[in-house]
């Protein structure tokens, strides 16, 4: 599993066009890092709940500041996603920068 993640991300990074084929790309970058930008916020996002539910499991006492630190957590990973967002609209529109 974590080979073929692995190398499906090498894919997109090889062949960039490939990726937005069904779009008709015209061989920009910014769609694949986009791509995998999303794909690392969500599995960042996932393994910090399953890490929390792992942590509530064995610790049941400890759930609501456990609960509380994860969704902390959530939260910047989620606002680092939207900063990423935004540069990424930022150099998509900004005249003058080709890709």
């Amino acid at each position: 599993m974590r080979r073929s993640l692995i190398l499906s991300g090498f894919a997109v990074l090889a062949f960039p066009t490939a990726a937005l084929a069904a779009e008709g790309a015209t061989g920009g970058w910014i769609g694949p890092f986009a791509v995998i930008a999303a794909g690392l916020c969500g599995l960042g996002q996932g393994r910090a709940v399953a890490s929390a539910v792992d942590a509530m499991a064995r610790q049941p006492g400890a759930a609501a500041r456990i609960q509380t630190a994860m969704i902390i957590g959530l939260a910047l990973i989620e606002s680092l996603a939207i900063y990423t967002l935004v540069i990424a609209l930022i150099l998509l529109f900004v005249k003058g920068i080709q890709f």
